[in-house]
Formats: C-alpha cells, structure tokens, sequence
C-alpha cells in the first residue's frame, strides 16, 4: 500500500506506456514529421502544385496497397501485383485503341478504337481474373500465398511481353488521358478515385460481415473455421479485390502517362507493401487498417518526392525505403512482444 491507500501497482497500470503510443502512431508522427524536415529543407516543398503531384503519385501505387491490405490482413502476400498492373494497363490500352495497328499515334492522328469505359473495365476484368487464378491456387491448390504470386509475379510479366511484343502503347483520346491527367475543380482526378476507394475498402472492412470475417481469417484461421467462417472463400476475395485494384490502377496509370508498357509496375511490390506494413498492418494477418494503408501511402510519397527535391540519388531512395520496412516490422514486434510480456 502507498501513503495513499491505493496498492502500489495501480499507478504503474495506467502508466503512459511510450512505446505502445508510438507503435500505434508512428506512421502518422513520422509523416508529421518528414512534412516539416522538407518544408525546412526545401522550400519548394510545400508549393501546392508539389503537393498535388505527390497525392497523384501516391494515388497510384496507394490503390493497389488497398487490395494488398485485404491480402495481408489474412496472413498472405502478393508479390504479383506490378507485373499485373502492367498487364492490365496494356490490356485497356489494347481496347482503347482498338488494336495495335496505331499503336504509337499521337496527337491528332490518335482514332479511340473504344470507349474510355470499356478500356477501363477490360483491365480491371483482366486484374481480378489474375487475382482469382492466384486465389484459387492458394485455397484450392493450397500452394503457399509466396510461392504462388511469385510465379504470378513472372508470369504475369511474360504475358504482359507476350502481349505487347515488348513495345509500348501509347497516344490516347482526350476521354481516356482524363481519367490520369485530368481534375475536378483543383484535385486531380486519380486523387479523387483514390480518396473514394479506400473510404469504401474502409467501410467495407470496419462495418461488414466480410471485413469481420477478413480480420477473423488472419488473426486464427483455425478458431475461424470452427466459427463458421467461410476461410477458403475470403482468402480467395481477398486476391480477387487486390486483382482489381491493380486493374484500376494499371488503367490510370497509362492514362496519367499516356502509354502503357510492358516493364510498368516494376519494383511496385516493395513500395506496396512498405505503404500497408508502415501504416501498421502486420504482416502475420489480422491486425490493421485502411486508413493506417493510406497513411503509410502517403509516407512512402512524401519520402521519395523529398528526396528527389534535395537530390538524392535514387538507389538511396530505394535503400532508405528497404530500411524503413525492415525497422518498422521489427518494431512492431518488439512492441507486440512487451505488450504479451
């Protein structure tokens, strides 16, 4: 007992634990952070029209890394997803152009073979069927998740190859470029896609029975199954909903850039799945959030755009990246391990 009456050990109960605090928003902190180092560093940093291009690159990679976020959260990978976004992206611009025949029209002499629409749902129907195949393989074949996406990985680079015969797609009507160049009101449009997609992914894990049984599946597929949960059929929606996303991200992609290449997407997997694991999603499944995906997006962003401004060389950027991965699983560990201790 202290001088007080209370048993000694209550204070240390409600003690402010630091590395608890720090584990649950280091993501944040250290974005707050990054912000003000480069708006010191570099003035240019905070220019609005700086600003928008790190959301529009973000917007980007960010919408894959919400699929990867449902593929994490039940204990799996997708080391597949650049080589599909590029397959995907290719795919739409097939459609768009109608062929290959004009394949490097520009300009006036650019004829839209189909509507922007159909391109777009042509590569995301070419995404999901990627996620399905790796889906089935996983829950059918029970091939594990690493092994199959990195033959996907290959795989899905060959095709994308093979479809092209290894040159680009490029020069696209007004109505397909718009999708990735252009903006409603000042916000870019892929911002705006973005931002939609991961409140809907948000909603969606947070306020439904899929979400539930996605948290549920990662965190004891076991206990899952004794539950009712239908284990086999989310870890395959789960690859399917990633295979969409980079469908839809393969498609503005190539709009924002106005071609679409075979060798798109590649090194994507690390960015991608730096972005879900910084914004704290564990990598042994069931803990996570969209929002901390996002948050850890936009990390990944603001990183590599202040680098960029200070001259910083781009295999620095990609070892910084690496470290930065590498420190934040380890430190969730660490504080998972003292939170049980």
């Amino acid at each position: 007992m202290n001088s007080s009456g209370a048993p000694h050990d209550a204070p240390a109960a409600r003690r402010f634990d630091t590395v608890q605090f720090v584990a649950k928003y280091a993501a944040p902190l250290f974005l707050l952070a990054l912000v003000l180092v480069f708006a010191l560093l570099e003035p240019r940093f905070l220019h609005p029209l700086n600003l928008f291009n790190v959301l529009r690159q973000v917007s980007i990679f960010g919408l894959v890394a919400i699929g990867m976020t449902f593929v994490i959260l039940t204990a799996g990978i997708d080391l597949s997803v650049g080589s599909l976004l590029a397959l995907c992206g290719l795919v739409g611009a097939y459609v768009a152009k109608g062929g290959l025949a004009d394949r490097f029209a520009v300009g006036a002499s650019v004829d839209a073979g189909n509507p922007a629409v159909l391109a777009l749902a042509a590569a995301i129907a070419v995404g999901m069927l990627g996620g399905a195949i790796q889906g089935t393989a996983v829950t059918r074949l029970k091939v594990p998740p690493f092994v199959v996406t990195l033959g996907g990985l290959t795989v899905f680079r060959g095709a994308a190859l093979l479809f092209s015969g290894g040159g680009p797609i490029s020069g696209f009507a007004p109505d397909y470029t718009w999708w990735g160049q252009g903006k409603i009101g000042i916000v870019p449009v892929p911002v705006i896609i973005f931002l939609a997609a991961a409140l809907i992914a948000h909603i969606v894990l947070k306020q439904t029975r899929f979400g539930m049984h996605v948290f549920a599946t990662g965190g004891n597929e076991a206990a899952a199954v004794r539950n009712g949960v239908p284990t086999r059929r989310i870890v395959f929606l789960a690859y399917v909903i990633t295979g969409f996303f980079c469908g839809l991200a393969g498609f503005l992609l190539s709009a924002r850039l106005s071609s679409a290449e075979a060798v798109a997407g590649l090194g994507l997997e690390l960015t991608v799945i730096a972005s879900v694991v910084i914004g704290g999603t564990s990598l042994f499944g069931g803990i996570g959030s969209i929002v901390g995906t996002v948050v850890g997006a936009c990390l990944i962003g603001v990183l590599t755009n202040g680098l960029v401004l200070l001259n910083v060389s781009s295999f620095v950027q990609q070892i910084v990246i690496g470290i930065i991965l590498v420190s934040a699983v380890a430190f969730d560990q660490f504080a998972t391990d003292r939170g049980q201790a």
